[in-house]
């Protein structure tokens, strides 16, 4: 497969979960990839074998890591795919700083780097990806702020697209919301806390939340907006695939637009 041949594609928060499976979805479609996570020690293996696989050890809500490695590596696909783990206790037991965490580590990573692809700019072609949560639609009454930050991280990629049509950019962003997954750290911890809470076993908990994304699931996903096999927008992610969000109306689907070539 080298659907992405030719095409850079940075991923920020790339050494586990989902982020982990797009990285390794750009890989095999073909793309030169960057993975940038705070400590790349669980990637060190796959950059041994992928020659087109860079590893970056940066904070994602460094405003000066974005700018700097937006800078050094032009990429064509941008990928935000880091966030902060939520507390997960209900809103009385909150404070203030553990409600706001999600709005002070999620929000503020898409802010600093949609900010400098505008002020860059990326690019024309580029595209950026920005992972939400299916909490942006459904809500998680068990984890403080995270629900309304991961709904700002996808007004903001809306506003950014926005902000590039207006300025002729013709760069393209995208959010992707997942369903609640047991195969992301926070998923697992929210899946035992939501059984818990409704004195059920996990098992029964996840059977009523039906097949699972996986973190092959959200590469493919990824893959496909990023090959232009579907159109940017916003898009539920489940173990289907991407979905319009529920009362959007249906996007059309055109035939997938060949990569765009770069000279490096």
């Amino acid at each position: 497969m080298n659907q992405l041949a030719d095409r850079r594609a940075l991923v920020v928060g790339a050494s586990r979960g989902l982020g982990r499976g797009v990285a390794e979805a750009f890989v095999a479609g073909g793309a030169s990839v960057v993975a940038v996570a705070r400590d790349t020690s669980p990637l060190n293996e796959l950059a041994a074998r992928q020659k087109n696989f860079q590893l970056e050890a940066a904070d994602a809500n460094d405003p000066a890591a974005a700018g700097r490695l937006l800078r050094k590596y032009r990429p064509d696909i941008v990928a935000l795919v880091a966030g902060a783990a939520p507390s997960l206790r209900p809103l009385q037991q909150q404070t203030w700083e553990s409600f706001s965490t999600n709005w002070n580590a999620d929000v503020r990573m898409t802010f600093h780097w949609l900010r400098e692809v505008l002020l860059l700019p990326l690019r024309p072609g580029s595209q950026v990806i920005v992972m939400s949560s299916g909490a942006a639609i459904m809500g998680s009454p068990l984890s403080g702020g995270y629900a309304g930050a991961k709904a700002t991280q996808r007004f903001m990629a809306d506003y950014a697209a926005q902000e590039a049509g207006r300025a002729d950019l013709q760069i393209t962003f995208s959010a992707v919301m997942p369903r609640l997954t047991p195969f992301t750290d926070l998923g697992k911890a929210a899946t035992e806390a939501y059984a818990a809470r409704m004195g059920v076993t996990e098992a029964e908990y996840l059977g009523q939340l039906g097949k699972p994304v996986t973190p092959e699931v959200a590469g493919r996903a990824f893959v496909s907006l990023a090959t232009r096999e579907v159109p940017a927008g916003a898009y539920m992610l489940t173990a289907d695939g991407l979905q319009p969000p529920p009362g959007a109306a249906p996007v059309a689907r055109p035939e997938p637009t060949p990569a765009l070539k770069k000279e490096r």
